[in-house]
């Protein structure tokens, strides 16, 4: 539909000539040769020339690309809860957001190799400027979130937003992926903001909004790195902040951060899938009348679940005991773990600033507090 084509990713028929006005780019030259870097050029080249839909592109190129990413740059990817999934539902992924791209990617991934419905995953406009980025993106069926707008445009723009949501789910029976916040998260803090919420529920006709909640079916997902590869790069806005300064980005910020997130060290890494909230939105209904209050105790119940999936690491447990000197976990690190951490902290950051230190510890230690305030129990 034209009042889509602003945000929408291409339509197959569209996929054939995208990838014939980008073949020759030097980034897609640059990624093919790192997916595949045993193959002769005319032979991705030819393939791409005989790719004709989404599905295509992500099963022929785009999973191959991850799987260098993670052998290079991880110890491996494990996942839990997929079982739970049918194969012929379309669901809304609300997630924790750590990575610009491989959030979503790594889950398209665990969803195509469990034979499940790859989604559709929004992506903030201001990371797509570069002409190449863009269609790489609609090639990867991500569809933009407009941003930076006048306040009755970025209104306008979040009910349409909103209703090509809707579409996707209940027309196209395709699942969706959403963040559950506006950007990354800068302090392992994992919240779910009510503005999400909100937006998405601007498409619905329901007379009671979690109706609407129900019916598209949503499903937390947590996602956890044992590093985090952008961890650093996340220090000068805390920074700002301590100081209430206003942070500027750098320019070519986000596509550096972009880049770091996708070949910087991980470690491990885990996604969990939640269940899909039925009873919940349930009880909320029968609790409340109030529509923000419905919201609030929704954004509780997604970031709840959310924490409750997410996988803590030995760098995690570190991190609370460094940041709080104590011993509390000790038998859930060696020594060798915490030495490599520390050795991590002395290259990465400046020690004697005791603020980026803090920083830097609570964006790790935090899971673990979060886990012992929703669960009581690590």
């Amino acid at each position: 539909m034209p009042k889509f084509d602003a945000i929408r990713p291409f339509y197959d028929a569209e996929v054939n000539a995208a990838l014939k006005s980008v073949a020759n780019h030097p980034m897609m030259k640059a990624l093919m040769n790192f997916t595949f870097p045993d193959q002769p050029e005319e032979i991705w080249m030819s393939q791409l020339e005989h790719t004709h839909s989404i599905r295509d592109f992500q099963c022929n190129f785009v999973y191959h690309s991850i799987q260098q990413v993670l052998e290079r740059s991880s110890e491996g990817i494990t996942t839990s809860g997929f079982e739970k999934l049918d194969p012929n539902t379309a669901y809304l992924f609300i997630s924790n957001h750590r990575d610009i791209i491989l959030d979503t990617s790594l889950l398209n991934c665990a969803l195509f190799e469990h034979g499940l419905i790859m989604t559709a995953s929004a992506i903030g406009d201001n990371l797509v400027q570069k002409a190449f980025l863009q269609v790489l993106s609609r090639l990867n069926r991500n569809f933009l979130v407009q941003r930076n707008l006048p306040p009755r445009e970025l209104l306008m723009a979040s009910k349409n937003l909103s209703e090509y949501i809707q579409r996707l789910l209940r027309r196209e029976n395709r699942s969706v992926w959403i963040a559950q916040r506006e950007g990354r998260t800068k302090d392992g803090n994992d919240q779910t903001q009510q503005g999400v919420l909100k937006m998405l529920a601007m498409g619905s006709n329901e007379e009671n909004l979690m109706d609407y909640f129900k019916k598209v079916r949503i499903v937390p997902i947590s996602i956890s790195y044992e590093y985090d590869p952008t961890d650093a790069l996340k220090m000068p806005r805390l920074l700002a902040e301590a100081n209430n300064e206003k942070y500027i980005k750098e320019k070519n910020e986000d596509f550096l951060t972009l880049l770091s997130g996708i070949m910087g060290q991980k470690k491990r890494i885990h996604i969990h899938v939640g269940d899909v909230l039925m009873s919940e939105i349930d009880a909320i209904k029968s609790e409340f009348d109030n529509t923000q209050k419905q919201i609030q105790a929704l954004t509780q119940v997604i970031d709840s679940a959310v924490i409750d999936g997410y996988k803590l690491w030995p760098t995690n447990f570190i991190a609370y005991d460094l940041l709080h000197k104590t011993d509390t976990y000790t038998d859930r690190y060696t020594e060798k773990e915490k030495e490599l951490f520390e050795r991590r902290l002395e290259i990465r950051i400046d020690e004697d600033n005791p603020v980026l230190l803090e920083g830097f510890l609570a964006m790790y230690a935090n899971p673990v507090v979060n886990k012992l305030k929703y669960a009581d129990a690590v």
